[in-house]
């Protein structure tokens, strides 16, 4: 009995692949376990349509995120924060922010999808990554400044007292 995998089978195949099986081995567990499909001429003809539509959707959500990558490398991303001493900001900046400040530009990304390569505790410029898909990964750079507008100055040494 021929049979296409659906998904691998340990010591048989990979998904997709058709297959010479016992015909108790197909009907009795591959079939109802939704291991396997009978292999007719009419369903071979479908799952090769159904894999040929599937590398299409896969090729153009790849182009998406290619897309939505390089719109993110035009973006001027600037992010607020309340700023102390040295130019150090209260608390760290969170990929949450920077998915909330995309947001107000018109750009949705999953916070998840967003990593940080460094604490971003100071004012400055920094980069972060966005993975968009398994094959695209973008870059977005983004700035950290006061939210007055003006860092404050740094304090002046005191005297010793005596």
């Amino acid at each position: 009995m021929k049979v296409i995998l659906l998904q691998e089978v340990e010591n048989l195949g990979e998904g997709g692949e058709i297959v010479n099986v016992k015909n108790g081995f197909g009907r009795n567990y591959l079939i109802p376990r939704g291991l396997a499909r009978l292999a007719t001429p009419s369903t071979v003809k479908a799952w090769e349509e159904e894999r040929r539509q599937a590398s299409r959707k896969l090729a153009q959500k790849q182009g998406d995120a290619q897309n939505l990558a390089n719109e993110l490398a035009k973006m001027d991303i600037v992010l607020r924060a309340k700023v102390g001493e040295e130019n150090r900001i209260f608390g760290t900046i969170t990929s949450a922010q920077l998915v909330e400040a995309l947001a107000a530009q018109g750009v949705t990304v999953d916070r998840r999808k967003v990593e940080l390569a460094e604490d971003v505790r100071t004012l400055g410029v920094y980069t972060a990554s966005v993975k968009l898909h398994p094959e695209v990964t973008a870059a977005l750079k983004f700035r950290v400044e006061p939210e007055g507008g003006v860092a404050p100055a740094p304090a002046a040494p005191q005297p010793a007292a005596e």
